[in-house]
């Protein structure tokens, strides 16, 4: 996005979601779009997540939207239409302000490393500025923050205009769906009912997800991540097994859920904007903040189906 960028919190907020027409998704694939940070941040509060709220419609929004419907038994296409519109609760503005508290600053590290054994040497691998911290805590990509923010510090005592998500489902997750082809972790009660829904990156072609029916094993929080390139894979000239801090830029970011597939979980990113567009290594990857949540919601023996 271009630094001269811009957006006001009153833009998203009095942006009908219904004026948002085909050939304005078109146009929002290359430019901030306030009705589409607007739909975004409905659909994240209803239990859909749009992945990253950017501002740009792309594929997670679609998936965002046929998620929704699925949870609202309505015919799942994946397209705005009067139905959807009507069912999103639209009761709260979608744009805040947010005072930086002196907490905000703390736990940052100055840059991450792309080399892991460089990582390996890091005691913590946080956020590297307080911009980021507050982009993931709202579900945003950094670039709406600053757009909605030209020419904030970021820093203490400074008030700036953050996304207003939704709080984290509850319930009990029964059983999970990892979609491959659409790219979709489901998540559904024992009654059947859709808890959630997240947008997801679930293999490659070079290393693809498990298959068939496995089981939630346990969840660690900041974990730890042993890269070992013999099970894993090749990163850079990394030839040995090594232990990288914890941290929401580790490359399982803040939540693992174990699967009873050795080797294979559920777990955050480093890079959410990535969700859905880059291959994993074989694993089911969220953001951070969708990990959270559907870590929350599971606990060991609930079953994992892998979707062809």
């Amino acid at each position: 996005m271009a630094g001269a960028a811009s957006l006001k919190a009153e833009e998203v907020n009095n942006a009908p979601i219904n004026s948002i027409s085909t050939d304005r998704l078109a146009n929002s694939r290359s430019k901030l779009d306030p009705a589409i940070v607007h739909l975004q941040v409905l659909l994240d509060r209803a239990g859909s997540s749009p992945g990253v709220i950017d501002g740009r419609y792309g594929e997670n929004l679609g998936k965002a939207i046929a998620g929704f419907e699925a949870m609202q038994r309505l015919p799942v296409d994946g397209k705005l239409d009067a139905d959807v519109i009507a069912r999103l609760t639209d009761d709260a503005p979608a744009i805040q302000p947010y005072v930086i508290s002196e907490g905000d600053g703390k736990d940052l590290v100055e840059r991450i490393p792309k080399d892991y054994a460089e990582q390996a040497k890091m005691h913590h691998l946080g956020y590297t500025s307080i911009a980021e911290k507050l982009a993931e805590r709202f579900h945003m990509g950094i670039d709406l923050l600053k757009a909605l923010n030209p020419g904030a510090a970021f820093a203490a005592g400074e008030t700036v205009s953050v996304a207003v998500p939704g709080a984290p489902r509850s319930g009990k997750a029964k059983r999970i769906e990892a979609h491959k082809q659409s790219g979709q972790v489901m998540a559904f009660a024992e009654d059947g009912s859709l808890l959630a829904v997240y947008p997801a990156t679930i293999g490659s072609k070079e290393s693809p997800s498990p298959t068939g029916t496995h089981k939630v094993k346990g969840v660690a929080r900041m974990p730890t991540y042993t890269y070992n390139p013999k099970i894993n894979f090749q990163q850079g000239n990394n030839r040995k097994i090594l232990k990288l801090p914890s941290g929401p830029n580790n490359p399982v970011g803040t939540v693992w859920i174990d699967l009873t597939d050795p080797t294979y979980g559920i777990h955050g990113t480093p890079n959410p904007e990535l969700i859905g567009k880059a291959g994993s290594h074989g694993c089911v990857r969220l953001t951070n903040w969708d990990v959270e949540e559907l870590a929350g919601m599971v606990k060991p023996g609930v079953v994992v189906e892998f979707v062809d």
